[in-house]
Formats: structure tokens, C-alpha cells, sequence
């Protein structure tokens, strides 16, 4: 390598000892065991109790996602107090509260409120003491009935239609043009109420 001019001195490091900077990966197939052993004494240790906590089905944000329905971090106290279960109580029986969340929308906390009545109507709450049952406690054939670990699946974000023919008044009707109407009757409310009233006012005093 030669060096011409007045230029920079090169600095290149071309004996770097790079086989101590390799890392290794040979305990992957270890791991993987090990992990699933541990998800399997946990399952046993939780007994019948389901698997995972239920959680709310909320819209992932921005427009870009709002069509995709997932799990959300926690319920709100407001659906928690339509269906009338206890913010201290719901943690016991394997729902999840956020206090933070707020309802921003009816049909949101309508989805929300119906996921925890069906949860409601399904739960089995086994008492600790059988000859003492405390309020809240399943008895009776509540007891015997079958039990599953699985949790409550998500609702399907889409209403399904069967396919039909498209009407006439369907085919012309002018979306655009509908829209830019009503931004305009939207916009201008305030200005004609005042011209309205104003005509109003002349007409009165004409008269007199």
C-alpha cells in the first residue's frame, strides 16, 4: 500500500482477533427444552385455572391499524362496574383492570362489557373451604361441571354479509358529493343562522 501527497495516514486494522468477539449459540435446542418444561410445571401448578388472564378487545392505534382488533392491556373500571364485578375482586378471578383506560367510543365498551359477561357466565370459582363457601363461590352443580383452560377468543373485527345485488338507489348515490355538502351546511351553520335572523328582523320592522 503506498502513500502519495499530503493525505491522511491510513489507520486500517486488519488483525483484529475476531474469534473471541463470535458469540455462540449451541444452547438454543437446551433452552427451548427447558422453557417448555417450565410452561408445563407452571400449567400443573395453576390447577383448573385458565391459562392466561382475559384481557379487553381493543382497535390497535392510528388509521393506519383501527381495523385490527387485539388484546389490550386491561379493562376499565366503567365496564368493570356495568357488569358489577369489584376492581379488587376482578384481579382474583383472572381479569386484568387498567384504571388508566378510558371508554372513548359506546360500541367499544358494549364489546367489552358483553367479553366480560360471557366470562362471567362460564367462571367456576371453586371455594377453599367446601363446608364454608364465601359469597362470590361456585356450589352446588356448578362444582361438577366441565372445566376448560382455554381463554376467550376475540371478537371477529368485520360484520359478514352474504353477497347481494347492489340497488339502485346504491348506485347513485354520490358519496363525495354528500360529503362536501354536509362539511358545507357544516360550516356555514353559524353564518346563515345569523343572516336568518337578520331577514327576520327587516321583515319585522317593515311591517310595523
Amino acid at each position: 500500500m503506498g502513500f502519495a501527497h499530503n493525505n491522511v495516514l491510513h489507520s486500517n486494522h486488519f488483525h483484529k482477533d475476531w474469534q473471541r468477539r463470535v458469540r455462540t449459540w449451541f444452547d438454543q435446542p437446551g433452552r427451548k427444552l427447558r422453557r417448555r418444561n417450565a410452561r408445563k410445571v407452571k400449567a400443573t401448578a395453576l390447577g383448573v385455572r385458565p391459562l392466561t388472564l382475559l384481557r379487553p378487545a381493543v382497535r390497535a392505534q392510528t388509521v393506519r391499524y383501527n381495523r385490527k382488533v387485539r388484546e389490550g392491556r386491561g379493562f376499565s373500571l366503567s365496564e368493570l362496574k356495568e357488569v358489577g364485578i369489584n376492581r379488587k375482586e376482578a384481579r382474583g378471578i383472572g381479569i386484568v383492570v387498567d384504571h388508566r383506560r378510558r371508554n372513548l367510543s359506546e360500541e367499544g365498551k358494549k364489546l367489552n362489557v358483553e367479553r366480560l359477561k360471557a366470562y362471567k357466565a362460564k367462571l367456576i370459582v371453586f371455594p377453599r373451604n367446601a363446608k364454608k363457601p364465601k359469597k362470590g363461590d361456585s356450589t352446588g352443580a356448578d362444582l361438577e361441571a366441565e372445566t376448560t383452560r382455554t381463554h376467550l377468543p376475540l371478537p371477529d373485527p368485520y360484520v359478514h354479509e352474504a353477497p347481494r345485488k347492489i340497488t339502485d338507489t346504491e348506485r347513485s348515490f354520490e358519496a363525495y358529493k354528500t360529503l362536501r355538502v354536509v362539511r358545507a351546511d357544516a360550516r356555514y351553520a353559524g353564518v346563515r343562522k345569523i343572516r336568518a335572523a337578520k331577514k327576520e328582523e327587516e321583515e319585522a320592522n317593515k311591517k310595523k
